[in-house]
Parts: C-alpha cells; structure tokens; sequence
C-alpha cells in the first residue's frame, strides 16, 4: 500500500506539476530509475490513462477488437465528437491518411460514390500517391439536376495522384433491365467494368435505406420506393445493391437493373476499404463487415462500439 501511494505521488508530481523525473526522485529520495519504474507501473494499473485527445488520434484498442472479431485486415477509428457534427469530416480525413499511407499504392484504385466518399476525395493532399488509375465501381450520372458527384470525386482522387480517371457513363439505377443490359454490352462501358472488377484495390462507402438516400436525392429511386425496400428487408446499399442484414440481395429485380461491379467482388479482393461514418449507417455498416465486404474498416468511434456489440 505504501508503495501504491508512492506511485500516485510520483505520478501527481510528473504529470500535474511537471517535475522531471530527476526533481522527482530529489523530492522523494529515490533513483531516477526507480521513478521511472513506478511510472511505467502507474500506467500499467490503470493508475495513470494516457489519452490522445485530437481529432485526427486513433482508438487503437478498438480497432483491435475490430480486427478480432471480424476477421478484418485493417480497422481505423477515430474519436467521435459529441453528436455528429463533425463525425464526417474526422472519418474522411483518417481515409484520405489511410489511402496516404497504403502500401504497395495500387495501380488501379475501385470507387464508388457518395457524399462519404466526396469529403474522402477532398480530404486528399496533393500527391497522396502517384500514377494511380481510378475508375468508377458503379454508374452514378444523375437523373435530375442535382449532381451525384460520382464522376466528380473520381477525377479529384486521380488528379491527386497526377493519374488517370476510367468513367462509367451510365446511371446507377435504369427502368428496364433491357436498357441495362444493352449499357453493359456496349463495348466503352464493358471495358470500363472489367477494368473496375480487376482493380488492385476498392474504396466504397454505403447507403441507408431510408429517404436521405444518395438513390433518392438522384432521383434513381423514390422515397416510398426505399420505404418499401426496408419492409422487404433491405438495411442499405453497396454499390447501389440493397441488401438485407445478412448481405443477401433483397430485390433480385432491381438489382438485374442496378449497373456496376458485382458485390462478390469486394468478398474476393485482398484490399477493399470500407469508409463509413455516423448513427444512420450502423445496420448496413454491421452486415457490410459481417457479410465479409470488406477488409479494411475505417469509421468513427460510435459506429465502432456498435459494431463490437452483441446481436
């Protein structure tokens, strides 16, 4: 017991007062070795907590616990401020640092689109990488006046990386599978898909099914359309595909009119970077890590803990 009180006495002077750990053991009488140590215990007991208050620091323990439980490769979490105020920002700019970051850099980087992954483009320094490909995962062009930013955000994240930008020309959503299928066969947009379902590595976010859906804002598809989708199941999208809790497609027919990259191949890719932050995405943020879509998480600290949660 007296040794534990010398401990927080040590830590009091360190950490409160400022002392060296030289004024320190002048002080108490004792070695600066012995100083240290009971510092280094003082932390170990729980005594002392060291926290990283800055936006930009990470949860590491999280993100362990992330890595664990899901079978992930990769997590990054970032504090989240009080409400969600900012929550976005924070969780674009650790993606934007993580993208920084990633070795090897791919050659050919998958996107989706969004309003996450627009704040991730514009989170970019110039020069986060060099050379880089970046083409688009699933169509985006927008059906009203509102720009989805699709092609937008694609040729921010190339030109940050003095590459290149492949575009698919095509809305995310059609009205008759016919006309999507008559898209896809067109040798432009063919390429285009076959160059997005063999990238080196795929950055996409997810939607919720619900009426703030990007879907709807585009005027791809209408609220009660979404609210109809939830009654069958759906608790958001990936690339533009609804899907249920488990990751199962909810409306095979819709989906036969939805043009991008098939969902079994973020499943199968070694890199796909999953970016999501905020209360409203935590159903489909769930079954996207649990249905294995991606290998990478990068989030914010609520969405985290509720991911870790048991169901």
């Amino acid at each position: 017991m007296e040794e534990e009180l010398i401990m927080v006495r040590v830590a009091e002077l360190y950490y409160d007062e400022d002392k060296t750990q030289d004024e320190i053991g002048a002080l108490l009488k004792l070695s600066r070795w012995k100083v240290g140590r009971l510092l280094t215990q003082a932390r170990e007991r729980g005594i002392v907590r060291i926290e990283i208050v800055h936006p930009r620091a990470r949860r590491l323990g999280l993100e362990r616990q992330l890595v664990e439980r899901h079978g992930l490769t990769a997590a990054v979490v970032v504090p989240s401020p009080d409400g969600d105020d900012g929550t976005l920002e924070r969780v674009a700019q650790a993606a934007a640092d993580y993208l920084t970051a990633m070795r090897p850099v791919p050659r050919t980087l998958g996107v989706s689109w969004g309003r996450t992954l627009r704040a991730v483009a514009e989170s970019l320094p110039e020069g986060w990488a060099t050379g880089v490909t970046v083409v688009q995962l699933n169509g985006g062009v927008s059906l009203n006046r509102r720009s989805g930013g699709a092609a937008g955000l694609a040729v921010t994240i190339a030109q940050r990386a003095s590459g290149h930008v492949s575009l698919l020309p095509s809305p995310a959503i059609l009205e008759r599978v016919e006309t999507k299928q008559a898209i896809e066969a067109d040798r432009t947009v063919a390429a285009v898909l076959v160059e997005a379902a063999e990238a080196q590595a795929f950055l996409f976010t997810a939607g919720p099914c619900d009426a703030t859906s990007a879907h709807v804002e585009n005027g791809y598809l209408s609220a009660s359309d979404v609210e109809e989708l939830a009654r069958r199941g759906a608790v958001g999208d990936v690339l533009g595909r609804y899907i249920d809790a488990d990751g199962n497609i909810v409306d095979p027919q819709l989906d036969a009119r939805t043009v991008g990259v098939d969902l079994g191949r973020l499943r199968a890719a070694k890199r796909s970077i999953f970016v999501t932050a905020g209360d409203a995405k935590h159903d489909i943020a769930r079954t996207v890590v649990t249905s294995g879509l991606c290998s990478v998480l990068v989030t914010d600290e609520t969405t985290a803990r509720a991911l870790l949660e048991e169901r």
